[in-house]
């Protein structure tokens, strides 16, 4: 597909080099639009990022090979429909001509004097981090970047990648143009949370790190301008990176702590949200909660980010914490499997043949997103053990996920199950009255892997109850 709007040709007027440049007219170009921005992928960070650089006066286009994708947004159809507050940005960028959208790489970059990567790094089927997405269009960067021009990377990366590896793919075979002579490259990973990412842009502090002091300088200038937070400026892309990813696994770390203690006050009946309430009164306690597992294209990517970072070192004992951490992640949807089977065991069922309903696929509550969703391996567990299986997400009705129909709505999803498996915290979801599962099911057998239940009104209304951690109930 063509970058379909003509009027986007009007960017082919002089293009300033933004690297080298003096601070202070970096400052009157960000006035007068002369910065002009492109954003590689347009995704769930992406488009927020193209709209966010577009609302703060920089004509932009975002580039991505989903053609359906760049036709919505050349439509002004908003395509984040559960992320809340861009939608009014959208509304206004596209009226007034400020983002555009197209397929086509070579047509876009050279309109443009910075470049940033907001690509997927997901994981390969061994937990190796797979960054083919970033060197694939880091190749065709190479003899389509623009002398002066700043490439900045948004997406998550393990220290060392721009160092080792993305420098030398951008300078081609040829060296046209050199790093941090020609052109520049800088790292600012995005940290915002799906589902809040307007929210977050606007308090959230930006690491910036690049491959020279005068980059970083550029770069926490242009951030600055458009989202108005703090900015930090790293030594280098490395060092900021290196945060980014220290942030998110000591999520990943502490989750697993806290769900090793709650199959421990299981055994002791012990209710851990108890414990953790009492815990929250202290100052320097970071309160985390169990669950069915930890999903997204975040924590359980960092952590490998990071487990391959120390590879090729001597020391095979290194970074065990964050090994034993994923161990412990990725046995809990299991761990879900085995209280439901316990609770359908107290009632002379087994979960074979029996009717189970799921209640949220999301990897995290109010978005409509499922990868490396827990409930993947919860709905693989079950197949296996020939459980009768029955959907239900407000994010996907009445369509197949994880090789499963999904039902349309809560009172279907409920009626003649056996069980209810709690896997997502949806709002939805916060609102259930423990009558309605006694009202709809055939024995109210109900698991709550997120907490969302309250204990004494499960047990005032006659549930079969289990809950992650919830050894008092």
């Amino acid at each position: 597909m063509p970058l379909v709007e003509k009027n986007l040709t009007n960017m082919n007027q002089e293009i300033k080099n933004i690297f080298p440049s003096d601070i202070n007219q970096i400052q009157e170009w960000l006035k007068s639009g002369d910065v002009r921005v492109c954003v590689v992928g347009i995704g769930r960070i992406g488009l927020p990022t193209a709209l966010s650089f577009a609302h703060a006066g920089l004509p932009t286009i975002g580039i991505d090979i989903n053609a359906n994708l760049v036709h919505m947004v050349n439509s002004g159809n908003y395509p984040l429909k559960d992320e809340p507050g861009f939608d009014k940005i959208f509304e206004e960028v596209i009226k007034n001509k400020k983002l555009k959208a197209t397929t086509e790489i070579s047509e876009a970059v050279p309109q443009c004097n910075l470049i940033l990567l907001s690509l997927p790094t997901p994981m390969d089927k061994n937990n190796v981090p797979d960054y083919s997405a970033i060197v694939s269009v880091g190749k065709s960067l190479s003899s389509l970047i623009r002398k002066g021009s700043i490439v900045v990377v948004e997406s998550t990366i393990e220290p060392g990648f721009v160092e080792n590896e993305l420098t030398s793919i951008l300078e081609g075979s040829d060296k046209r143009l050199k790093a941090g002579q020609d052109f520049s490259i800088a790292t600012c990973p995005e940290t915002a949370n799906p589902g809040e990412i307007l929210s977050d842009f606007k308090k959230l502090p930006r690491l910036v790190g690049g491959i020279n002091e005068r980059t970083a300088k550029i770069v926490s200038k242009i951030y600055g301008h458009v989202f108005g937070v703090e900015i930090i400026e790293m030594p280098d892309c490395k060092t900021a990176n290196a945060a980014k990813l220290t942030a998110n696994v000591f999520r990943d770390i502490n989750i697993a702590f806290i769900n090793e203690l709650a199959i421990l006050f299981e055994n002791l009946g012990i209710d851990i949200l108890k414990v953790l309430e009492a815990c929250d009164k202290k100052y320097n306690f970071e309160t985390h909660y169990p669950g069915a597992g930890v999903g997204g294209p975040c924590l359980p990517v960092n952590s490998y980010q990071i487990l391959n970072s120390a590879r090729g070192m001597e020391n095979n004992g290194m970074l065990r914490i964050i090994r034993a951490a994923r161990e412990t992640n990725e046995s809990m949807p299991y761990h879900v499997v085995e209280l439901l089977a316990d609770a359908l065991n107290d009632i002379g069922k087994s979960v074979k043949d029996s009717t189970i309903t799921l209640l949220g696929i999301s990897y995290k509550p109010n978005v409509k997103d499922i990868q490396l969703a827990p409930a993947e391996a919860i709905i693989k567990r079950l197949d296996q053990l020939q459980a009768k299986i029955k959907i239900y997400d407000p994010y996907f009705k009445d369509s197949t996920v994880f090789s499963h129909k999904t039902e349309t709505n809560l009172d279907d999803a409920l009626t003649n199950s056996d069980a209810v498996v709690i896997v997502t915290a949806h709002n939805e979801f916060r609102t259930i009255e423990p009558s309605l599962f006694v009202a709809k099911m055939k024995i109210p057998v109900v698991i709550d892997s997120r907490g969302i239940i309250n204990s004494h009104a499960a047990k005032k209304a006659g549930l079969v109850f289990r809950g992650i951690g919830r050894g008092g109930v």
